[in-house]
């Protein structure tokens, strides 16, 4: 891979976005009384859908996040229901492209888990998973759905590797094993044939994910990578980060900072061009993005970020409008976009099939129902064999109670196996004693 340096002078090329501008949503349309995580692990903590918004928060014996429709904006209810089956702290949280209903999560107790939130929103606390997916043998950071297949979910944990989950059999069908230190995001491709990695061993990779071959990786030595993320069918990578001296390099955001960089991206020089910037005081914890189906057409929206605002408690929407005279639909700001029809069954792509994503167009707004149904396969099997490895054999403890009685039961069974190999050692010396006096009898008194 080649990298290729752009500066940052201002270019007066021209741009249909070039009058973009960030719109904050009125206080009453934000939403209010969110214990947002104060987790310091480096993600965004909150995932969004037409339907849904859902956001980690603070809470005590376990990981939880929240769950409420997208209209039900305003001040929520210091009781309102949340998820929490997680043993440990959440990490990540992502809503699968083709079911809205159903969001993945993943945690410090090493699972991941798949739930499927009611229609009308939580009415009490859910603590049961549709799925439970075990594997990783340390905490888990990340999860991405594949972007074309119905039930593929890539997870990447600090044991270094990533697997690939067949959620139709609830089951891991791929290890990719070829980090050296935690990943730190994934991306993938339009029809989801390559993912790209950031890694914290300082080096960007291309990797095509069934066989789990490494095609392309470069060393950044002068550019600490972050981020990283395909830019659809240009075959171009961007990533963000920070140089050497710490500055910051192609930062679209920051979780330090409460400004928002808004670049268009181009097949042509300068390939990537400043547009605007929108400004906030108020620093952000991470940013749910809406998908392009959940925008406002007729107001010109062309994208919607609700920025998490932890020292508030806040999640503020915000849009960012191309303004035009125009009350006609849009086209030229509006191509056409990924829909929620997935292009393969799981089945498909892990033989071999590429298939772009479904395509829809937001000239009528979107009000098409989506008449799959979600099955969580039924389990009885104990084990996960992956690449000829049982990885729930000798799983560590997921949470510091489940390390404490793995300690004090450890700490019986050493003091029984010490009880028993004192109480062997005694008879040994006792039957040592007996020989010697069987030897020690003179032939006379046999």
């Amino acid at each position: 891979m080649t990298v290729t340096k752009m500066s940052w002078r201002p270019t007066y090329r021209s741009s249909k976005f070039r009058n973009v501008y960030g719109k904050v949503a009125n206080r009453e349309h934000c939403f209010d009384g969110i214990p947002i995580t104060k987790n310091v692990h480096d993600n965004h903590f909150c995932a969004v859908n037409s339907k849904f918004l859902a956001v980690v928060t603070e809470s005590a014996g376990g990981g939880s996040f929240i769950v409420v429709p997208i209209s039900q904006y305003g001040r929520l209810d210091s009781h309102q229901p949340k998820v929490c089956g997680h043993q440990g702290n959440v990490l990540d949280i992502k809503w699968n492209p083709f079911f809205e209903n159903i969001i993945a999560s993943c945690s410090e107790d090493t699972s991941v888990r798949v739930w499927e939130i009611p229609e009308c929103g939580l009415r009490r606390n859910m603590t049961e998973a549709v799925m439970e997916l075990y594997g990783h043998s340390r905490r888990v950071g990340l999860i991405e759905w594949h972007p074309t297949t119905s039930g593929i979910l890539f997870s990447a944990g600090y044991d270094y590797k990533i697997l690939i989950w067949n959620l139709e059999v609830g089951e891991p069908v791929k290890m990719i094993d070829c980090h050296t230190d935690v990943i730190l995001s994934m991306s993938f491709n339009t029809d989801g044939s390559l993912l790209a990695t950031s890694c914290k061993d300082k080096k960007l990779r291309v990797i095509e994910p069934r066989s789990g071959r490494v095609l392309q990786q470069a060393s950044c030595k002068n550019h600490r990578v972050n981020r990283v993320v395909f830019l659809g069918n240009m075959k171009r990578l961007l990533t963000t980060g920070v140089s050497r001296w710490n500055t910051r390099q192609i930062a679209l955001w920051d979780q330090g900072d409460g400004n928002i960089r808004y670049f268009e991206i181009t097949t042509e020089k300068p390939y990537v061009q400043y547009l605007t910037e929108f400004r906030s005081p108020a620093p952000q914890k991470g940013l749910g993005v809406m998908p392009k189906h959940g925008l406002d057409v007729a107001a010109c929206e062309v994208f919607r970020f609700y920025k998490l605002v932890t020292l508030k408690g806040l999640i503020e929407p915000i849009s960012m409008i191309v303004p035009r005279r125009s009350d006609t639909y849009q086209e030229d700001i509006y191509p056409m976009t990924a829909g929620i029809e997935p292009a393969l069954s799981a089945g498909e792509w892990l033989s071999g099939i590429n298939r772009d994503p479904v395509l829809m167009s937001l000239k009528e707004g979107y009000h098409k129902p989506n008449q799959l149904v979600f099955k969580a396969p039924v389990k009885e099997k104990k084990s996960v064999v992956v690449n000829g490895i049982d990885l729930l054999e000798n799983v560590p403890p997921r949470t510091e109670n489940e390390l404490l009685r793995m300690f004090f039961r450890q700490q019986d069974e050493l003091r029984r196996l010490k009880d028993e190999l004192t109480s062997k050692d005694v008879r040994i010396r006792q039957l040592e004693l007996e020989l010697n006096n069987l030897k020690n009898v003179s032939p006379n008194n046999v």
